[in-house]
């Protein structure tokens, strides 16, 4: 990506600055602690709301608890599980999973917290298509505290950070995972994907949030389902290095990650960015995203919908990103040995743009043209990695014998010295994954996780597409619905059309989208945050009494903004 490489890098370093990464985990310790741990209620008391025992067909809303669950799940339960683990370990080793587990835990009481507050003020003017989110809370709340411009102007910059975030993680990363999946088995070029994608999209799309309520409740639990069959198998032929892996991950997560393989190291810091940046994207806790489909369940208690919410980081982070982790931990393809063993070491020569190395020759079978590759390199240190190692890239293109490897120059004040003992196949998100499957069952990545990745990931984008809209409504109403539509569904080809190549391109690229919500939503909790800690507190003690029903009405919103429910 060149330049453009350098530019991404610039604004992660900003939007993921260690300062923001403590705010974070911070914001989680506080309304884990402030809540009483709410994370035990939802996991004892969300399945039986989901279940239907407080559903009332009278209450406001349009889908019932279960499918807002699914809905969100679908956005939640999709490539960040395959994709996102992959890419993590690959960046971060395995103590990048610790951190996620870390941040899947504090996240169910963010989630819990920004969906109670999206609950107490959404717009159910038209009882069918409520809307809400932060940019709702925000409006609302500086409203009525007779700031109602600054209100507004919250909101919309929420509703801006949401686009961005929708465009790049819920929509482009989905796409190119797919893409690249489908092209590296199957050699379809990646543009037609796109096309594919984007026609399956816009006619689930443009039925509105009870089409989508309906697809996610039907298709998410069938695909984590076959997800996780195929898992087990692969989990079930390494059974016994299970254990081990998870003393990995402890280890590791407290210890730089030694290099091996193809993974050339990580420190304890980059690990934590790593795992952090991975499990936000994956469950969206503190983004803001879930509460706008929450907003739409039938429910006349705030925290009821909150406590469901709890659940999505642990459905996601806890079991499913936990389960591929061990699956590529076990099976070693992290750390895989050089796919094409090299018969004699390259020379590098030193240019004006860096340095490079002769284009490789290499077996043609499996390749496509613009397939990624890589080399390990010793240079200069490597903050990141706790080494003086180092990825170079290259692509294969077609010539008249076969394919070549050309080398993207490196930069570096001293001359590096190759360090693999060959090149490896760059397998960038999803792909890794299916690898992974491939090393035990031959075929079984090619065929279980490609058609899982399609299903995940056009679930996610369905999902993603509504979020994005609830702040175009917003900020502009309901003219520029199907505009956006149409924009979101050409995004998806434009991601197809190969601008990514290396898995750090692809963190940078969503970490850009998911950094910039996160810094639009985190104060927006932090003003609002303690209504939602009033409406919990008062549902939970409610609860403990019995006094639950058509019998015992909730307070009013003003009751609890004057805390008169305490």
């Amino acid at each position: 990506m060149g330049g453009l490489s350098d530019i991404l890098v610039i604004i992660n370093a900003i939007l993921w600055h260690e300062y923001v990464l403590y705010s974070i985990v911070g914001t989680g310790l506080l309304f884990t602690f402030w809540s009483g741990f709410s994370q035990y209620w939802a996991l004892r008391h969300g399945p039986r709301i989901i279940r239907g025992d407080y559903d009332d067909p009278d209450d406001p809303g349009a889908i019932n608890h279960f499918q807002a669950l699914a809905a969100a799940l679908s956005a939640t339960v999709g490539l960040g599980n395959i994709g996102g683990v992959a890419l993590a370990i690959a960046l971060g080793g395995p103590g990048a999973v610790f951190w996620m587990w870390v941040i899947g835990i504090l996240g169910m009481a963010i989630k819990l917290t920004e969906v109670t507050m999206a609950m107490l003020y959404r717009n159910t003017d038209d009882p069918e298509n409520p809307h809400g989110g932060p940019m709702w809370v925000a409006a609302r709340a500086l409203e009525n505290a007779n700031w109602p411009k600054l209100g507004r102007f919250v909101g919309i910059v929420f509703c801006i950070a949401m686009i961005v975030s929708t465009a790049t993680g819920g929509n482009m990363f989905q796409a190119w995972n797919v893409a690249e999946i489908t092209q590296a088995y199957y050699g379809v070029p990646t543009w037609i994907t796109g096309v594919i994608l984007a026609i399956i999209v816009g006619a689930v799309i443009l039925g509105g949030i009870k089409r989508i309520g309906k697809f996610a409740a039907t298709i998410v639990p069938l695909m984590v389902a076959a997800y996780l069959l195929a898992g087990f198998w692969v989990l079930a032929a390494n059974v016994g290095q299970i254990p081990a892996m998870f003393a990995l991950i402890v280890k590791s997560a407290l210890n730089p990650s030694a290099a091996a393989g193809a993974f050339i190291g990580g420190s304890v810091f980059f690990a934590f960015q790593i795992g952090m940046k991975r499990a936000i994207f994956s469950n969206e806790a503190g983004q803001g995203s879930s509460p706008m489909v929450h907003a739409a369940a039938k429910t006349n208690e705030p925290a009821r919908e909150g406590i469901v919410a709890g659940l999505e980081p642990f459905i996601d982070t806890i079991v499913v990103c936990t389960f591929t982790a061990l699956i590529i931990l076990s099976t070693g393809v992290w750390n895989r040995a050089p796919d094409i063993p090299f018969e004699q070491l390259p020379e590098f020569t030193q240019t004006e743009e860096g340095w490079t190395l002769p284009n490789i020759a290499v077996d043609g079978e499996g390749w496509f043209e613009g397939d990624s590759a890589f080399i390990v390199i010793g240079a200069h240190d490597n903050h990141q990695t706790a080494n003086d190692l180092h990825k170079m890239t290259g692509a294969a293109t077609v010539t008249a014998t076969g394919f070549e490897i050309h080398w993207t120059p490196f930069r570096s004040a001293e001359k590096p010295e190759i360090v693999s003992n060959g090149i490896y196949r760059n397998y960038v998100g999803a792909t890794l994954t299916a690898k992974a499957f491939d090393s035990v069952t031959p075929g079984l990545g090619k065929w279980v996780v490609t058609i899982a990745t399609w299903l995940f990931a056009i679930s996610t984008m369905i999902s993603w597409c509504y979020y994005g809209e609830q702040g175009v409504v917003f900020i502009g109403g309901e003219k520029p619905v199907m505009a956006y539509k149409i924009g979101y569904c050409i995004l998806i080809i434009i991601a197809t059309l190969g601008f990514v190549k290396t898995d750090a391109d692809l963190d940078n690229v969503i970490g850009i989208g998911t950094g910039v919500i996160m810094f639009a939503n985190i104060p927006i909790i932090w003003m609002f945050g303690y209504q939602a800690m009033r409406s919990y507190k008062d549902y939970i003690r409610r609860l403990k009494a019995g006094n639950m029903g058509p019998d015992s009405k909730p307070p009013s919103l003003d009751e609890l903004l004057a805390n008169k429910d305490v």
